[in-house]
C-alpha cells in the first residue's frame, strides 16, 4: 500500500513538474487556437450577411434593369459597389449596369466597366468587361485607350475574342494590315467547332486573306469523302 501510494506521488510530481514548466505554454496554445476559432467563426457569419444583403441590393438592380430606369440602376449598383465590393454579386451588377446604361449614360457605362476591369476578383467578368469597354471607347472613337483596356492580360479561353476586339479596332482606324494580323490570331486561337470562328473567318474574307483550309490528313481522298 505504501508502495502504491509513493508511486502516485511521484506521478503527481511528474504532472506538477510538466505543468510548471509547460502550462504557460499549452494554456496560451488553447487560447490562440479558441481565438482564431472565433475569429473564423465571426468571419463566416460576417461573410454570410454580406452575402445576403449584397443579394437582396442585386435583385433590386435586377427589377430596375427590367423596368429600364437607369438612374435607379446607378443608384443601386453605388450602393452595390462601395459597402459590398470583391463580392460576386457587385461584379455582376456592373456588367448588367453597363448594360443598361449604355446607350443614354454612356459615360457613366464606362466607368462602371473600368471599375469592374481594375477591380474584378473573377477573371472572367473581369475580361468581359474589358472586351465591352474596348467596344464602348471603339466607337467613341477613343482607339488608343481602347488598344490600352485591351493589353491586360486575359484568360485563355478570352484570348481570341481579345484578337478579334483589337481587329475590329484596327480595322475602325483603318490599318487593314494590322487587323489581318489580329483576326488571323483570333482564328488560330479558335476551335474548329466554335461558331464564332466562322464569324471571324467572314471577317478575313472580307479583306482578301480567307484562311487556308486545314490540311487533310494523308490518305484520304475526294471520293472517300462522298456519300455513297
Amino acid at each position: 500500500m505504501a508502495t502504491y501510494d509513493l508511486e502516485q506521488q511521484e506521478q503527481l510530481d511528474q504532472v506538477k513538474h510538466f505543468w510548471k514548466q509547460y502550462g504557460n505554454l499549452i494554456t496560451w496554445v488553447l487560447v490562440l487556437a479558441l481565438g482564431a476559432y472565433a475569429a473564423w467563426t465571426g468571419y463566416q457569419y460576417w461573410q454570410q450577411k454580406r452575402a445576403i444583403a449584397a443579394s437582396g441590393l442585386y435583385e433590386e438592380l435586377d427589377r430596375a434593369a427590367v423596368s429600364g430606369n437607369a438612374d435607379r440602376v446607378l443608384q443601386i449598383f453605388t450602393d452595390l459597389k462601395d459597402n459590398y465590393a470583391g463580392t460576386a454579386l457587385a461584379e455582376q451588377g456592373a456588367l448588367l449596369t453597363a448594360k443598361v446604361v449604355a446607350v443614354s449614360k454612356a459615360d457613366q457605362a464606362r466607368a462602371t466597366l473600368q471599375w469592374l476591369a481594375d477591380n474584378g476578383k473573377n477573371a472572367s467578368l473581369a475580361a468581359v468587361a474589358r472586351l465591352r469597354l474596348a467596344g464602348m471607347q471603339m466607337d467613341a472613337r477613343q482607339f488608343d485607350e481602347a488598344l490600352k483596356t485591351l493589353g491586360a492580360d486575359a484568360p485563355e479561353d478570352f484570348k481570341a475574342l481579345v484578337e478579334d476586339r483589337r481587329g475590329d479596332i484596327y480595322l475602325a482606324q483603318g490599318k487593314k494590315d494590322e487587323a489581318i494580323k489580329a483576326y488571323q490570331a483570333a482564328w488560330d486561337k479558335l476551335d474548329a467547332t466554335v461558331d464564332y470562328r466562322r464569324f471571324v473567318e467572314g471577317k478575313l474574307t472580307a479583306l482578301g486573306q480567307a484562311p487556308a483550309p486545314a490540311p487533310q490528313p494523308q490518305g484520304s481522298s475526294g471520293e472517300a469523302r462522298t456519300a455513297p
